[in-house]
Order: C-alpha cells, then structure tokens, then sequence
C-alpha cells in the first residue's frame, strides 16, 4: 500500500514536448497582452501604472511556467504549494480592481499551462468584455467641508443648510468655548448641482462674509489612491 501511493505520487504522468512548452507560452503571452490592454484602458487617466500593468503579463507567463513544471505530478505540486507557503508578499493593492486582474492573470496562465486554451480564450474574452463595459466606472466623490472659527455657530450651520438645500449631511461640531469647527459630508453630485445653482459662487464665498469665519476646507475623498 506504501509503495503504491509513493509510486503514485511520484508518477509523471504530465510530461509536455517542445512543441507543447511554446503553444503554452505563445497563448500565455497573447493573453497577457489582452489583459495588458484591458488594465491599460479601465485605469486610462486614473491610477495608471505602467509597472504593474508589466507584472501583470509577467505573473501569466510565470503561472504557466509554474503549471507547465508541475503538469500531473501530484508530488511536484504539493511541494510547490509548501514552498510558496512560506513566502509574504507585502505589495498593497491600492485599487480594488487590480485584485480582480491579478486573479485574471493567475487564472490564465493555469489555463496556458495544463493546455486547455479554449477555456483560457472564452474566459479571457468574456473577462475583457465585462471590464471594457464596467472598467470604467468611477467611485463617486465625497467632500468634508471643515469650518473653523470664532463665536456662534448658528449662523454658519443655517447658510450651510441653506446653501446645500439641507442635503448636506452634518458629522462633527468640536466647539469650545471660544472656539468652533463644523465637519459636513457632501456628494460630489451634490457640490455640483449646487455650484450650477449658484452661477459658479462656492459656498467658502458665502462663509467668508460672516463674522467670525476664518477657516474653509474642501477635502476630497474617493476609493482611488495615487501612485
């Protein structure tokens, strides 16, 4: 019974010729490059970065030189699995879209490596397909509006409201004595809609004339981090 599951671990039953090695890695590199092209055009005129986008098809064509060592060798793969164990990568992911394309890119080079490049193409095309019509969807911009200043803060919450058609939503007030800060959160759709309203005027113009205001801040916050 030992020997048998020894010799069945130890079968190499996988073994690929010449000719099969460079079919893997020609599908593996005209894949990565569709999903180079796909990550180059959801992330145009965001967070674009040209290094990733390079180790996205290097991490397909490593994938199916990985699958292609290990083919059937039941074996071979336990131990590749026990060693990439071991290794912590600590590179962050910043958006959550590169998640999904780093999944894409390990995916296929599976397909490329155990041969089966009808599902690698269908799925590859579908993929593509779906982030050409969802890659471009933003995140919608949200705005802190901070105010800082002396005295009451009445008349600062009633222009606020008034100025945002009480949509604006209020999240701190970190009044002392003589001291205020008011803390509002507004949509991006919300600033614009107001701004058209108000021919161009910004809120910080109407602030700024009562007495006692001495600080506005804008602070944008969106899913999206420069790199």
């Amino acid at each position: 019974m030992r020997n048998a599951l020894y010799q069945y671990l130890s079968a190499q039953s996988g073994t690929l010729s010449t000719g099969e090695i460079l079919m893997s890695f020609i599908a593996a590199i005209v894949i990565a490059l569709v999903i180079f092209v796909s990550y180059q055009f959801s992330h145009a005129g965001t967070v674009y970065s040209a290094k990733f986008n390079v180790s996205l098809v290097m991490l397909t064509i490593v994938t199916t030189l990985v699958m292609s060592v290990i083919g059937n060798n039941v074996a071979l793969s336990l131990g590749m699995v026990g060693a990439l164990s071991i290794v912590r990568f600590r590179t962050a992911i910043k958006d959550p879209r590169d998640t999904a394309y780093i999944f894409w890119c390990i995916a296929a080079g599976i397909c490329c490596g155990i041969q089966d490049f009808k599902i690698a193409g269908i799925g590859s095309g579908v993929i593509f397909l779906v982030l050409l019509v969802l890659g471009n969807v933003r995140s919608n911009d949200r705005y802190l509006l901070i105010v800082r200043g002396s005295g009451k803060s009445d008349e600062i919450m009633k222009t606020i409201n008034e100025y945002y058609e009480h949509k604006a939503q209020f999240r701190v007030d970190n009044s002392e004595k003589n001291r205020i800060e008011l803390i509002y959160e507004i949509s991006g759709k919300l600033r614009e809609k107001c701004l058209q309203k108000h021919e161009g005027r910004e809120l910080k113009d109407v602030l700024f004339q009562i007495e006692g205001v001495e600080a506005v801040h804008l602070v944008c916050q969106n899913d999206e981090i420069t790199r």
